[in-house]
């Protein structure tokens, strides 16, 4: 299986080569983007963060739909060179300060990094598993997961606490999880109807995926939620409709 899935994700040399600039390009600019929201507008990391999450796993799931997977393994490739340099240099760069939140001390670097290996992880897997349902996954976890910490941010009042790595204190809100069942199901619905489902099969199924991300996700360990997320985003669409 992994096998048969590596010839159908490496991306080709023209591939490569004809699209690998324009990526580039565009990670660059929402890249500047963020950057620019955190050190000029003083947009809080909260935000930042998920603005880039937002956006690129967005990308992923349009890519996924329109293109096919070797795209998607090549976007996330560079999205990776472009997140491991801000690693590199550190705190105090601007790009790294976007990512980076400050609840997270003293292990900020380890969930820039974690997140990065999960998320990649969860698109191996359900691309592995769940073949046409994927981009469900992408765009869940783009979109529910998003809308999760910035909701409880600023609204959150009802908290609780989750698992955590490295002893990092870690909660979410109620309010924050109830973001993620309707901005998940809206943006399931969305994909369902795209390729081509019922109103009433897509509406159903994109509400299952909602509330069992929600659910996933409010139990996960503290950065480890990109990759539940899409497998259970995924996974629930794969066991309903395939």
């Amino acid at each position: 299986m992994l096998e048969e899935f590596l010839e159908r994700a490496i991306p080709s040399k023209e591939l490569i080569f004809l699209t690998g600039p324009f990526i580039f390009i565009y990670v660059l600019l929402v890249a500047i983007l963020v950057s620019y929201l955190k050190k000029y507008r003083q947009v809080r990391t909260p935000y930042t963060r998920k603005i880039f999450h937002f956006l690129i796993f967005s990308t992923a799931g349009v890519f996924q739909f329109q293109f096919g997977l070797p795209l998607v393994v090549l976007f996330g490739s560079i999205v990776s060179l472009f997140v491991l340099g801000a690693v590199l240099a550190g705190e105090g760069f601007v790009f790294y300060e976007v990512m980076a939140r400050e609840t997270d001390r003293p292990y900020r670097t380890l969930f820039i990094i974690i997140p990065l290996i999960t998320t990649a992880l969860g698109g191996v897997l359900i691309n592995m598993f769940f073949g046409q349902f994927a981009f469900i996954g992408y765009l869940v976890g783009g979109w529910g997961d998003a809308v999760g910490e910035p909701v409880g941010t600023r609204w959150g009042k009802h908290r609780y606490a989750v698992p955590s790595l490295m002893g990092v204190p870690a909660q979410r809100s109620l309010e924050g999880s109830a973001a993620v069942v309707v901005v998940s199901s809206l943006v399931a619905f969305a994909g369902f109807f795209f390729l081509g489902y019922p109103v009433l099969t897509a509406l159903g199924t994109a509400l299952l995926c909602g509330i069992g991300s929600a659910a996933v996700e409010a139990i996960s360990n503290h950065g480890l939620d990109n990759l539940t997320i899409q497998v259970a985003a995924a996974g629930i669409a794969y066991a309903v409709l395939a």
